[in-house]
């Protein structure tokens, strides 16, 4: 915090130092995907409630009345199982990269934050790739700690996550800032 005119404030320069080492410069939210967005699930449910009714119809017509309760039950399980899914879906993690220091911040769908604090000349990322998947699996190791990090991102976006973030890390161990693009 610099002070200026006797009033505080939080902007601070671009001078090279200390602050901007621990300035990040590379920041992501990594968060996981869903295929299929709120109006798929409600067309979803709608075609398959559509579907459990007329063959509920049916079923009562011949006389068999007790399988209409296990149609219902069945759309009420396909939409507790979404609805799950769905919630699972709020988990994310953080990540960002400094001169001094790599954070990863992971935040479960309950609410649960775990963070991790690497120093980046300290760190080795292992990235596992495969011929016909590409990236499956980025962890950090430092110390005798391993920290996967990504691990509900698809395939292509695993990919280019970790593209972006090695060169991130050795931005980070060569000492230079990248400068944006643009």
């Amino acid at each position: 915090m610099t002070k200026s005119n006797g009033r505080s404030s939080d902007a601070r320069e671009f001078d090279g130092g200390a602050e901007t080492a621990d300035r990040p410069f590379f920041s992501a939210v990594l968060t996981p995907h869903r295929s299929l967005g709120p109006k798929g699930f409600t067309v979803l449910m709608l075609v398959t409630g559509g579907v459990s009714f007329v063959a509920g119809l049916a079923f009562m017509a011949v006389g068999a009345w007790p399988v209409v309760g296990f149609l219902g039950l069945d759309v009420l399980l396909v939409w507790l199982a979404f609805r799950l899914n769905y919630r699972t879906a709020r988990a994310f993690e953080e990540v960002s990269v400094s001169l001094t220091e790599i954070v990863i911040r992971k935040v479960s769908h309950y609410g649960k934050t775990e963070e991790y604090r690497f120093n980046p000349f300290w760190v080795r990322l292992a990235v596992s790739r495969e011929e016909d998947e590409g990236v499956t699996r980025i962890t950090l190791y430092s110390k005798g700690e391993h920290v996967p990090v990504g691990g509900f991102l698809n395939p292509d976006d695993r990919t280019s996550f970790a593209g972006a973030f090695q060169a991130a890390l050795s931005a980070a161990k060569s000492g230079r800032i990248p400068r944006p693009a643009g």
